[in-house]
């Protein structure tokens, strides 16, 4: 598998190509009370559209964030000028938070031409690159959904990997969340983890400068949680952003295969009988 990961510099250079689209997709948990909307407005990426992984969902889901249908993800994404032959960058301002959910959406929807810029709008801005505040009005482009069910897993699916355990499940929130010491920070929700789950905190796999660490050390933090790589992998969070890192990190170390849990602990912590472990 080809690196899921582009340079700022490679970005810069590849500003002005036609066969390139950029996507803001900064998002931002609600408790920290911040408008990513606003920020995209005020300083983007030259050419950069914005992409909200919250409008871009199926609405009809009480669960945040779920994935939308094949049908809603291409007309919305249509709009963008995101489509068929494109090979489209996503990127955010808070270390690979949605910009990595945006890179999984599109290969759940069958577009396997998609990256994220290390580093993000952060180590853009630090180096000094360009930014506008000027919204483009981009061309409609056509785009072909082809649904990767491999990519998703449900919570029917986690249910029968309890007994299977045919996939590991790797859980990217805090050891803190991950061990029930902490409430969680949506009400309602039970504290703790899926019985058998591995905590690889999602903090643990962004270096100090913001960029995603390298493969020598993304392998000794799986392989460190007990993660065995040659293994199948589903990952999965508090909402299904967070874990799309995990897959994303994964997906560096050569793993195209892996799955991640949509509806995440915010479906499995507020069912009234599924297990949980502390």
């Amino acid at each position: 598998m080809p690196d899921p990961l582009v340079s700022t510099e490679w970005l810069n250079d590849k500003l002005e190509a036609p066969d390139i689209r950029i996507v803001d997709a900064t998002w931002f948990m609600p408790a920290e009370g911040r408008d990513a909307r606003a920020d995209y407005r005020a300083a983007h990426i030259p050419r950069a559209v914005f992409f909200d992984i919250d409008e871009i969902a199926d609405s009809d889901s009480p669960l945040p964030h779920m994935l939308p249908s094949p049908t809603k993800f291409a007309s919305r994404v249509k709009k963008l000028g995101l489509g068929d032959g494109l090979r489209i960058i996503a990127y955010d301002n808070n270390n690979f938070a949605a910009s990595a959910r945006v890179w999984w959406m599109f290969r759940a929807m069958g577009h396997e031409d998609v990256a994220v810029l290390d580093g993000g709008f952060g180590k853009w801005r630090a180096e000094g690159r360009p930014v506008d505040d000027l919204e483009p009005r981009p061309s409609e482009r056509h785009f072909t959904p082809r649904a990767n069910s491999f990519l998703l897993r449900d919570l029917d699916q986690m249910r029968a990997n309890l007994t299977s355990r045919r996939e590991q499940v790797v859980d990217t929130r805090s050891a803190a969340r991950f061990s029930g010491a902490v409430a969680e920070p949506r009400p309602g929700l039970k504290a703790g983890h899926i019985p058998g789950a591995a905590n690889v905190p999602v903090s643990d796999l962004v270096a100090a400068d913001g960029t995603l660490k390298d493969s020598q050390a993304l392998t000794a933090l799986f392989a460190a949680a007990g993660v065995d790589l040659d293994r199948p992998i589903t990952t999965s969070c508090g909402s299904g952003v967070s874990a799309a890192v995990a897959s994303l990190a994964l997906a560096r170390l050569g793993r195209s295969d892996v799955a991640l849990y949509d509806g995440s602990w915010t479906e499995w912590g507020s069912q009234p009988d599924t297990p949980v472990a502390r």
